[in-house]
Protein backbone atom coordinates (compact mmCIF):
# COMPACT_ATOMS: atom_id res chain seq x y z
CA UNK A 1 0.00 0.00 0.00
CA UNK A 2 0.83 3.51 -0.79
CA UNK A 3 1.90 6.24 1.99
CA UNK A 4 -2.04 8.27 0.84
CA UNK A 5 -3.85 4.79 0.76
CA UNK A 6 -2.53 4.12 4.51
CA UNK A 7 -2.95 8.14 5.73
CA UNK A 8 -6.70 7.54 4.46
CA UNK A 9 -6.65 4.58 7.23
CA UNK A 10 -4.95 6.03 9.63
CA UNK A 11 -7.56 8.75 9.53
CA UNK A 12 -10.56 6.19 9.48
CA UNK A 13 -9.69 4.52 12.45
CA UNK A 14 -8.17 6.90 14.96
CA UNK A 15 -11.94 8.26 15.45
CA UNK A 16 -12.26 4.17 16.55
CA UNK A 17 -9.58 4.43 18.71
CA UNK A 18 -11.76 6.77 20.71
CA UNK A 19 -14.70 4.81 20.70
CA UNK A 20 -13.07 1.03 21.71
CA UNK A 21 -11.41 3.05 24.30
CA UNK A 22 -14.22 4.44 25.88
CA UNK A 23 -16.12 0.88 25.42
CA UNK A 24 -13.05 -1.06 26.78
CA UNK A 25 -13.08 1.38 30.29
CA UNK A 26 -16.13 0.95 31.38
CA UNK A 27 -13.95 -1.25 33.19
CA UNK A 28 -10.86 0.16 34.77
CA UNK A 29 -7.40 -0.57 33.18
CA UNK A 30 -4.30 1.36 32.68
CA UNK A 31 -2.45 2.12 29.89
CA UNK A 32 -0.39 -0.82 28.63
CA UNK A 33 -3.53 -3.59 29.46
CA UNK A 34 -5.61 -1.44 27.19
CA UNK A 35 -2.87 -1.10 24.06
CA UNK A 36 -2.76 -5.10 24.17
CA UNK A 37 -6.78 -5.16 24.66
CA UNK A 38 -7.09 -2.76 21.95
CA UNK A 39 -4.43 -4.93 19.93
CA UNK A 40 -6.66 -7.96 20.78
CA UNK A 41 -9.94 -6.84 19.41
CA UNK A 42 -8.43 -5.71 16.44
CA UNK A 43 -7.49 -1.91 16.86
CA UNK A 44 -3.82 -1.60 16.10
CA UNK A 45 -2.21 0.99 17.84
CA UNK A 46 0.94 2.10 19.39
CA UNK A 47 1.77 3.58 22.78
CA UNK A 48 2.10 7.66 20.99
CA UNK A 49 -1.21 7.54 19.78
CA UNK A 50 -2.98 6.28 22.65
CA UNK A 51 -1.59 7.97 25.86
CA UNK A 52 -1.63 11.24 24.56
CA UNK A 53 -5.49 9.96 23.64
CA UNK A 54 -6.23 9.00 27.10
CA UNK A 55 -4.69 12.23 28.90
CA UNK A 56 -6.82 14.48 26.15
CA UNK A 57 -10.46 12.03 27.63
CA UNK A 58 -9.62 12.90 30.71
CA UNK A 59 -9.03 16.84 30.20
CA UNK A 60 -12.22 16.34 28.37
CA UNK A 61 -13.89 15.14 31.41
CA UNK A 62 -14.75 11.85 29.26
CA UNK A 63 -12.43 9.47 31.47
CA UNK A 64 -11.37 9.43 35.34
CA UNK A 65 -8.03 8.38 35.82
CA UNK A 66 -6.40 7.30 39.88
CA UNK A 67 -3.09 5.51 40.86
CA UNK A 68 -3.09 2.69 41.91
CA UNK A 69 0.34 1.54 44.35
CA UNK A 70 -0.70 -2.42 44.57
CA UNK A 71 1.65 -3.67 42.49
CA UNK A 72 5.43 -3.62 42.52
CA UNK A 73 4.86 -0.66 40.44
CA UNK A 74 2.52 2.25 40.40
CA UNK A 75 0.33 2.60 37.81
CA UNK A 76 -2.34 5.13 36.26
CA UNK A 77 -5.77 3.39 36.33
CA UNK A 78 -8.52 4.96 33.71
CA UNK A 79 -12.35 4.35 33.60
CA UNK A 80 -14.70 5.74 31.22
CA UNK A 81 -17.13 8.73 33.29
CA UNK A 82 -20.43 9.23 33.24
CA UNK A 83 -19.85 12.05 30.74
CA UNK A 84 -17.64 9.70 28.49
CA UNK A 85 -20.43 6.71 28.61
CA UNK A 86 -22.78 9.15 26.89
CA UNK A 87 -20.23 10.17 24.31
CA UNK A 88 -20.15 6.05 23.87
CA UNK A 89 -23.13 5.77 23.87
CA UNK A 90 -24.04 8.74 20.72
CA UNK A 91 -20.43 7.56 19.65
CA UNK A 92 -21.64 3.77 18.99
CA UNK A 93 -25.39 4.97 17.58
CA UNK A 94 -23.88 7.13 14.84
CA UNK A 95 -21.24 4.49 13.93
CA UNK A 96 -24.08 1.86 13.39
CA UNK A 97 -26.46 4.87 11.12
CA UNK A 98 -22.87 5.23 9.34
CA UNK A 99 -22.50 1.31 9.06
CA UNK A 100 -26.29 1.05 7.84
CA UNK A 101 -26.10 4.00 5.37
CA UNK A 102 -22.19 2.60 4.01
CA UNK A 103 -23.91 -0.71 3.99
CA UNK A 104 -26.91 1.28 1.65
CA UNK A 105 -24.16 2.66 -0.67
CA UNK A 106 -23.44 -1.07 -1.82
CA UNK A 107 -27.28 -1.87 -2.11
CA UNK A 108 -27.74 1.54 -4.13
CA UNK A 109 -25.17 0.71 -6.60
CA UNK A 110 -26.59 -2.96 -6.86
CA UNK A 111 -30.01 -2.10 -7.60
CA UNK A 112 -29.28 0.67 -9.82
CA UNK A 113 -27.10 -1.87 -11.81
CA UNK A 114 -30.09 -4.44 -12.11
CA UNK A 115 -33.26 -3.16 -12.29
CA UNK A 116 -36.04 -4.78 -10.14
CA UNK A 117 -38.89 -5.29 -12.86
CA UNK A 118 -40.76 -7.67 -10.04
CA UNK A 119 -42.32 -4.42 -8.70
CA UNK A 120 -43.62 -1.84 -10.74
CA UNK A 121 -45.22 0.34 -7.85
CA UNK A 122 -42.54 3.02 -7.81
CA UNK A 123 -42.94 3.78 -11.39
CA UNK A 124 -47.31 4.20 -10.78
CA UNK A 125 -46.36 6.32 -7.73
CA UNK A 126 -44.05 8.83 -9.82
CA UNK A 127 -46.96 8.81 -13.00
CA UNK A 128 -49.73 11.69 -12.89
CA UNK A 129 -53.14 10.00 -12.49
CA UNK A 130 -55.08 11.19 -15.66
CA UNK A 131 -58.55 11.94 -13.58
CA UNK A 132 -60.51 11.46 -17.49
CA UNK A 133 -60.37 8.41 -18.14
Amino acid sequence: MNEEFDAHLQELRRGTIVLACLRLLREPGYGYGLLEQLTRHGFETDANTLYPLLRRLEKQGHLVSEWSTAQARPRKFYRTSDEGERLADALTLDWAALTSSIASLDDASESSATPDTTDDTSARRDTPIDKEH
